[in-house]
């Protein structure tokens, strides 16, 4: 299981200015993390509560819809586009890039099983969109469209595009084929467009938001058509959340990590670097600022009250950014907490060879295997930051496979939900993002959003600024 090391925030590490007496700190949360961890979960099937992403790991019904679905197109694709924004993307890119070869796209069809290539349109840059298309082919390339209402300018924009590029070459009965909608199961307007359609569809959950939806559809199904072995993300998230759901402190080491995370905050530290030890993990990374940024930053609290809360959440990746942020990170500005994540085993290893034998100063690396040196690195970086008084916390992972990877992901929903219990925010909406949409669908000329085109250019003060 995913292990958490935190002795890197206590006093006889880092000293007295910066470091906590951990089991005083935690006596003083033990109650009320009790009573988060207790509510959250006896609030799990809640309607409207959004906090049904907790079933996902058991939803062995959908496992096998999905499956069965990946059975028929087996083989019959080279090429999966996966189009989404947000929650919609980073989850599925960051699922696939972990658990598939890091560089899947360029192996021929043999080495990838029969599996297909990936590609996930997310933005709405005219230079990628026009780019993928200019390298697919429309008779072997399957489209999976994420969005639960059907609304998202982005997805729907490069849907368009992407739909009338498969008509030009395709019959309408081959192009139902080449159609998958993940979307809302009753309402919205892409469930509008399945049904008018024919398309095969799949569901995005009631009370799941995007940034929690990896272990539903949006994640799942890009997963399964790629090969990856969905049951084993299923089963290392019941494996973890029979530990998570303990509602005393001690023995519940995602509530341990978002207490350190939310003491620290309100200790004058509010950036959190997320920095994993794997280059397979560096998508992880940009879920993971979403999942931290979009949860926790608001305007108010869940009494009214505005707060301006929520940490900012910082990616890097080790050992590229030793080169690049570690400089700041050891001498600027003592406003951090450190999550490194350490992987204790690669799945291959490579031993570096014996070359330059006349120059003294390289024949430390002769014969040393190169995961030697990255947990090296790692060791040290962690050395300098824990010496020079930074607070840091590890996660480890055995390997990153679908079980341990699944692990790394629900345990960081689960802090999550509970920093934002901790900071009395609803920890699962979005307004700010809300508002940036209504002016988007204004500049764009959308009916009935006439009146706010002013205030979206900056020519007006927006009535919502007090």
């Amino acid at each position: 299981m995913i292990g958490l090391n935190i002795q890197n925030v206590s006093k006889e590490k880092i000293g007295a200015t910066h470091g906590v007496e951990i089991d005083a700190l935690f006596g003083e949360y033990r109650g009320q993390i009790a009573d988060i961890v207790t509510r959250l979960y006896a609030e799990k099937d809640t309607e409207g509560g959004w906090k049904k992403w907790l079933n996902l790991g058991y939803d062995e019904t959908l496992a096998k819809e999905i499956l069965a679905y990946a059975k028929t197109v087996e083989s019959h694709y080279e090429d999966l586009v996966i189009l989404g924004i947000g929650g919609s993307s980073l989850g599925g890119y960051a699922l696939l890039k972990a658990l598939l070869h890091p560089y899947w796209n360029n192996l021929s069809r043999e080495k990838r099983g029969g599996f297909p290539r990936f590609h996930f349109i997310e933005n709405v840059d005219a230079d990628q969109i026009n780019g993928l298309l200019d390298i697919l082919e429309p008779k072997t390339t399957l489209v999976n469209v994420i969005t639960k209402s059907g609304t998202t300018a982005e997805t729907m924009s490069a849907f368009m595009i992407l739909k009338e590029w498969l008509e030009k070459s395709l019959t309408q009965a081959e192009l139902k084929k080449r159609l998958v909608l993940t979307t809302d199961k009753k309402k919205g307007l892409l469930r509008q467009i399945a049904n008018e359609g024919g398309y095969t569809t799949f569901e995005v959950p009631d009370d799941v938001g995007g940034r929690f939806s990896i272990f539903s559809a949006v994640g799942l199904l890009p997963a399964a058509l790629c090969g990856v072995d969905i049951g084993e993300l299923q089963r290392g998230i019941k494996e973890l959340d029979a530990v998570l759901k303990n509602s005393e402190l001690k023995d519940n080491p995602a509530a341990q990590n978002a207490v350190l995370q939310i003491y620290y905050y309100k200790q004058q530290k509010p950036i959190s670097v997320f920095m994993p030890y794997s280059y397979r993990l560096a998508a992880a990374s940009d879920w993971y600022v979403q999942l931290w940024a979009e949860s926790l930053g608001k305007k108010k609290d869940l009494d009214g009250k505005v707060v301006h809360e929520g940490p900012t959440p910082v990616r890097a990746v080790g050992v590229t950014d030793q080169h690049s942020q570690v400089q700041l990170f050891n001498e600027g500005p003592n406003d951090k907490i450190f999550t490194f994540i350490e992987v204790t085993q690669p799945d291959q290893d490579v031993t570096i060879p014996q070359q330059f034998n006349h120059i003294e100063d390289l024949q430390y690396l002769n014969g040393q295997p190169i995961s030697r040196l990255m947990g090296a690195e790692f060791e040290s970086t962690r050395a300098s930051i824990t010496s020079n008084q930074r607070p840091n916390v590890t996660l480890t992972l055995k390997k990153v496979d679908a079980f341990y990877f699944a692990q790394l992901l629900y345990f960081l929903e689960v802090q999550t939900a509970i920093a934002g219990a901790l900071l009395n925010i609803d920890p699962f909406d979005q307004p700010g993002v809300e508002l940036a949409k209504v002016y988007t669908h204004a500049l764009m000329g959308k009916k009935g959003y006439e009146h706010l085109v002013d205030e979206a250019r900056g020519v007006k003060t927006p009535a919502t600024v007090q």
